[in-house]
């Protein structure tokens, strides 16, 4: 009976052991994923600055005020005389 006893002791003592190491790397892991979240969140926030930065730079190549003043001036383009312009029309 008192080896039955102690058998069932060591083998309360393992399972504790077991549960406590499972716990300690479970928090581990726990940390690691959120440092990694972090990490990500902030590469999130640039690129979503990034974006937005582009996004403005892109509206202000494609204003049409300035599309104007760059072919006139850059390429010598000026606007057609209406005795010019011709219409097509698709059959």
């Amino acid at each position: 009976m008192r080896v039955v006893g102690l058998l069932f002791l060591m083998i309360l003592l393992i399972a504790v052991l077991v549960s406590a190491i499972a716990v300690v790397w479970t928090r581990h892991q726990s940390r690691v994923l959120f440092v990694q979240l972090t990490q990500l969140q902030g590469q999130r926030d640039a690129l979503n600055i990034e974006y937005g930065q582009l996004e403005l730079e892109q509206a202000t190549w494609a204003e049409p005020r300035r599309i104007d003043n760059e072919a006139r001036t850059k390429l010598g383009m000026l606007m057609p005389r209406p005795q010019d312009v011709q219409l097509v029309r698709q059959p």
